[in-house]
């Protein structure tokens, strides 16, 4: 009990405040009245959700001390999603992803010195609170990140005997991820780095805290809900990360937050090449994890314009997850961005976003991925400023920036493809109007349809009352020998007409026998890097 008195005592000594009463907030309702797309009410509101990843210190700099800020970032909602769609001209996100916004030592956030503030470099408590308003006013969640595997190694808890126990010491241990302390014959466990102990999870008091944590930011400050850095970590047992403690604890976690608000949402980062393992972790652990296999899939495919690679990750998430929940993306900040591994090339990165925001999963775009922003590791450069205009310093700040942009930000910056209705922007902006438009293309179920070309990739979106057929050519050529094929495809015997809802064009009719169809060739031409969006009309 003196234990847990302590933990409040410090925890509003960090704050600054105690814990308030839950609110509820409630998110402006579409006014259009329903159609035969409409989304059935029990779907999660993430299902239907397209994700943007913001660092918040390179998003907008609103002070000109060269850092992005949360002012900077209430003052740029409008160009994520203004709120009204009857405007062409913002991108349509529908939540928002923030990396670390905490008190931290580093410039990544990931080493937390006080899980209660905001990080003032970012700016207050009371700034962030407004931002959320503002983006909750536009109908546009917020979720934040949570570090729970470690802390700063300067976090007051590390620094005070009394706290000893929060985390792993060991008199005997050395190697990989044990690091010693001048003057002690102890040392601690850090995996990713001495800059980052591990909490000790095996200790209750440890869970009691982070349990506050949670309840503080969902329901005193009232975000929808958290992305999980590192969950494989959380417990390692004979230095074995996914082990069954891990699962057991997330699932406590899980149970904790749901009875806060069943409406929070919590995405996972468990990076693995074994979909199996990766599948374990949702259901009561997490509402979602992020899919690392179908990213690479869908990537390397169109790099490599052809279709084994996505083909192989579809096959694997087929039978390891055939609910297709998870987050899908194309690369995200510990990666080399998507438009560097494409080798520039716009053709390919429209594409790689047609296939994420056609595929099934909660699309997640990466901040400045839109404008084909560009970088690779270090880590400092594919976090670098957004590139907003051609001016000097790129529109991020009036001063010198915490990173130097890219040169390329002349040329690749919002204000030049703002208008541009080939840009890739527009691209993202067009696809992100029809997902939203036509749900099937979020809770659909997906049927494989197979190609006679090793270059085309095809699939079936179908909710039941909806259906489209997707084709993509993954080459830089025109494709006008291919045909398409597809089994069980739960599609009513019928002839259907089709038509295009990127450009409305009609196609050959597709005909369905015994829920099958075969050598099907909608358009007699795809053109290079094409993707065709076909409604399956009854």
């Amino acid at each position: 009990m003196k234990m847990l008195i302590s933990v409040l005592i410090l925890g509003m000594l960090l704050t600054g405040c105690a814990p308030q009463t839950p609110t509820a907030t409630a998110l402006p309702q579409p006014t259009a009245e329903p159609t035969a797309t409409s989304v059935p009410v029990e779907v999660p509101w993430w299902k239907t959700a397209v994700f943007y990843e913001i660092f918040v210190r390179s998003f907008y700099d609103s002070d000109g001390d060269g850092i992005g800020d949360i002012n900077g970032m209430t003052s740029k909602l409008d160009y994520l999603n203004d709120g009204n769609p009857e405007t062409k001209h913002d991108l349509g996100i529908t939540a928002i992803w923030l990396m670390p916004i905490h008190p931290s030592p580093s410039y990544h956030g990931y080493d937390v010195l006080n899980y209660y503030g905001v990080n003032p470099e970012y700016g207050s408590m009371e700034d962030f609170k407004r931002f959320l308003a503002a983006a909750h006013e536009r109908g546009i969640r917020v979720i934040i990140d949570l570090v729970l595997n470690h802390t700063s190694v300067r976090h007051p808890f590390f620094a005070s005997p009394s706290y000893r126990d929060w985390y792993i010491w060991s008199d005997t241990n050395s190697g990989a991820g044990w690091h010693d302390v001048s003057g002690s014959e102890s040392s601690y466990y850090g995996y990713f780095c001495s800059c980052m102990p591990d909490l000790n999870y095996q200790n209750p008091d440890v869970t009691t805290q982070m349990n506050k944590v949670m309840a503080y930011w969902l329901e005193s400050v009232g975000v929808d809900g958290f992305r999980v850095d590192a969950a494989k970590h959380l417990i390692e047992e004979d230095g074995g990360v996914n082990s069954q403690a891990t699962h057991d604890w997330l699932k406590g976690y899980y149970t904790f937050y749901k009875s806060i608000n069943q409406a929070a949402y919590s995405v996972g980062e468990v990076s693995a090449s074994d979909a199996r393992l990766v599948s374990t972790y949702t259901g009561d652990q997490f509402d979602q994890i992020f899919n690392f296999e179908m990213a690479s899939g869908v990537v390397n495919s169109v790099k490599g314009e052809a279709t084994s690679a996505i083909k192989s990750a579809v096959t694997f998430t087929m039978d390891d997850m055939p609910d297709w929940n998870f987050g899908t993306f194309l690369t995200n900040h510990d990666q080399d961005r998507v438009m560097s591994v494409l080798g520039g090339d716009v053709n390919k990165a429209k594409l790689a976003a047609f296939i994420l925001l056609t595929s099934p999963g909660t699309p997640y775009i990466y901040y400045g991925e839109e404008i084909g922003m560009i970088g690779r590791k270090p880590d400092e450069f594919i976090r670098r400023p957004m590139q907003w205009s051609s001016e000097p310093g790129g529109g991020f700040s009036s001063s010198l920036a915490w990173e130097e942009l890219d040169p390329g930000y002349v040329e690749s910056n919002v204000e030049n493809q703002q208008m541009d209705e080939q840009s890739l922007l527009a691209t993202y902006r067009d696809l992100i109007a029809i997902r939203q438009a036509n749900p099937v293309l979020a809770v659909g179920a997906y049927v494989p349809v197979t190609s006679s070309n090793t270059g085309v990739y095809s699939f079936i979106r179908a909710d039941g009352l909806n259906k489209v057929l997707v084709v993509v050519n993954l080459t830089k050529n025109s494709v006008t020998d291919f045909s398409l094929k597809a089994l069980n495809t739960a599609i009513p015997d019928a002839e259907y007409p089709v038509a295009d809802l990127l450009t409305g064009e009609e196609g050959v009719p597709l005909l369905i026998q015994n829920g099958d169809f075969s050598d099907y060739q909608p358009v007699q031409i795809l053109a290079p890097y094409e993707g065709r969006i076909f409604k399956i009309v009854e």
